[in-house]
């Protein structure tokens, strides 16, 4: 029994170091960018040794990696609860697009997500990692509303590519100063134009 416990406080330790390893890595990456950012500077912010780094993540690019996981899952969480499924599937859309451009204008995460990571991790692992989060949202809320025939019957995985490529660059937009009044008029009527 002493040994089990032993174990699980292991496991919990080992967890717990690398949360902190993460979210000192996403400070950094958020504000200096993954290129200008350095091991010795992640462990020294995470107040863990080189060792500890590596025991935890293959190399700096690993990290990177677990911190666009996390940062996407996040996304996901606000689009989730903006557009919870009592509301009727269009205007989930309309709501989860929303949300979507309101997460990203955490400050960082459009640089962490839009930009390095496809420049670091590749547009394939960048798109892997959207396909969990984000984009799954997208493609559930857009199945939804073809189920209950508020919008056009269409090839979904196209469509959800396409609209989350369309997402991503209007959060680039409002990064740089479209308000969320014109997101929405843009979005609301975008998603007037599948109505079936």
């Amino acid at each position: 029994m002493q040994q089990e416990n032993t174990r699980r406080s292991n496991a919990e330790r080992s967890e717990m170091m690398r949360a902190t390893l993460i979210e000192a890595a996403r400070r950094l990456f958020t504000e200096k960018g993954y290129a200008a950012t350095g091991t010795p500077e992640l462990v020294e912010a995470a107040g863990v040794t080189r060792g500890a780094l590596y025991h935890h993540f293959a190399d700096k690019q690993a990290l990177f990696a677990a911190v666009a996981e996390a940062e996407s899952a996040a996304v996901a969480t606000e689009i989730e609860t903006a557009a919870p499924a009592s509301l009727k599937p269009a205007d989930a859309l309309v709501e989860g697009s929303m949300a979507y451009l309101r997460a990203m204008r955490t400050p960082g995460r459009t640089r962490l997500l839009l930009l390095d990571g496809p420049a670091v991790l590749g547009r394939g692992a960048m798109d892997e990692i959207d396909a969990r989060h984000g984009n799954r949202t997208l493609r559930e809320g857009l199945a939804a509303a073809m189920r209950a025939g508020a919008i056009r019957r269409l090839p979904l995985g196209p469509l959800t590519s396409m609209l989350g490529a369309m997402l991503d660059r209007a959060a680039l937009d409002c990064e740089n100063g479209v308000g969320e009044q014109e997101a929405r008029q843009v979005v609301e009527a975008l998603f007037a134009g599948l109505v079936a």
